[in-house]
């Protein structure tokens, strides 16, 4: 358990991203921020004592529907193989992009994304964007949304630590890295975004426990 939880560092740059072990020895508060095909969060103060606080119907589903759509392309893991061949700079238009680089007076970083597909609405910009290009933008805007989601949410309720979990992670180290430079950015340095070593068990371990709890399994054993 003491190595269950990991964050990253620098996860936009591949030659000095970092798999970090975040010490989870003092739990509470926590944010869990579930991403399936939508997006649920709650907010954990204690073992029974949990509340659901926020989503967005933006998740995973969104993602692959919308890659259907664009790409052509039929299954998650051929939706994420694209993406992670392409760049979402051809796709989105970005602050250096209509200020012709950093918007210091904003403190806004010049490769931040200013307008999600901004750049589609150019019919010459869309007869040279690749599939890969769509897919990878499809994933940015998806990501920064539920980053931005939760970095509010944690802001309102005061909560430190943020753990990103759902199936919409698997074989999804592209989205992690983007969770992670999301959190880290637009929260100064003040969040992380915590995943889990074991991340496909997470809900079977969850209903087990409620199960459990109830006494449900000793009558159904």
């Amino acid at each position: 358990m003491d190595r269950e939880c990991y964050y990253f560092l620098n996860p936009r740059n591949e030659d000095r991203c970092e798999k970090v072990t975040f010490d989870f020895s003092n739990p509470y508060p926590f944010l869990v921020v579930n991403i399936g095909s939508g997006v649920s969060i709650l907010a954990v103060d204690g073992p029974d004592n949990y509340r659901r606080v926020s989503g967005t119907s933006l998740g995973g589903g969104t993602f692959l529907g919308l890659c259907c759509l664009l790409t052509g392309c039929k299954t998650f893991e051929e939706a994420i193989e694209l993406a992670a061949k392409g760049t979402n700079e051809t796709v989105d238009k970005l602050v250096r992009d209509i200020y012709g680089g950093d918007y210091q007076r904003f403190g806004l970083s010049g490769n931040i994304v200013a307008s999600s597909f901004g750049h589609m609405n150019s019919e010459e910009k869309r007869a040279r964007v690749s599939r890969e290009d769509l897919a990878c933008a499809t994933l940015t805007t998806i990501t920064n949304n539920i980053a931005s989601i939760a970095r509010m949410v944690a802001a309102n309720e005061k909560i430190e630590k943020v753990l990103f979990v759902g199936n919409f992670l698997r074989v999804n180290p592209i989205s992690m890295k983007l969770l992670s430079y999301a959190m880290d950015y637009w929260s100064g340095g003040q969040l992380k975004a915590i995943f889990l070593e074991h991340e496909g068990y997470f809900g079977a371990v969850g209903c087990m426990l409620e199960l459990m709890r109830t006494g449900e399994v000793g009558a159904s054993s």
